[in-house]
């Protein structure tokens, strides 16, 4: 078996677990018919889309799978700052004092999973949402806008996201 081969059937074992975890998430439900058609189908679904789910260039198992304790740690972080922003997004709306503005910075994370899983986290905290990803590019809207200089402007948004996030991706 070639090197090709072996990594075609990582990136179909790959997908058909995500799917099949996906499915059985949904579902909720652990009984036999239920799960044999999550079987088949994430199967299917699997044979017909893991080329699209993880490309043939992005190799390396820590590209896709996280660091499972620094992942929940980030979890942990991203649902205490959405509260928090929601908090201070609610009480600057009542003061009047908000100061809407588009930035764009650069993000330093190197896989595709990451950077989503950052503009994912971002568009989820209140108060910002990002626009666009072009590569390692982001174009943000923040309703409270405390700069305009894209780089403070990118540590003020970021945060420790992005930090966490290079050590849950490689």
């Amino acid at each position: 078996m070639d090197v090709r081969t072996r990594w075609a059937a990582v990136r179909f074992t790959i997908t058909f677990l995500s799917l099949l975890g996906g499915w059985l998430l949904f579902t909720w439900s652990l009984d036999v018919g239920s799960v044999l058609a999550g079987i088949a189908s994430s199967l299917l679904v699997s044979a017909l889309t893991y080329s699209f789910f993880i490309d043939e260039t992005e190799a390396g198992r820590r590209a896709h799978l996280p660091r499972v304790h620094v992942f929940l740690l980030f979890v942990c972080l991203l649902v205490f700052n959405m509260y928090v922003a929601s908090f201070r997004v609610l009480w600057k709306i009542v003061k009047g004092d908000i100061n809407p503005r588009v930035v764009h910075f650069r993000t330093r994370l190197k896989t595709d999973i990451a950077r989503v899983a950052l503009t994912s986290s971002i568009t989820l905290t209140p108060g910002t949402i990002t626009l666009d990803l072009t590569e390692d590019h982001l174009i943000v809207h923040w309703l409270d806008a405390q700069t305009t200089h894209s780089r403070y402007a990118g540590e003020l948004i970021k945060g420790m996201y992005e930090k966490l996030l290079k050590r849950v991706w490689l």
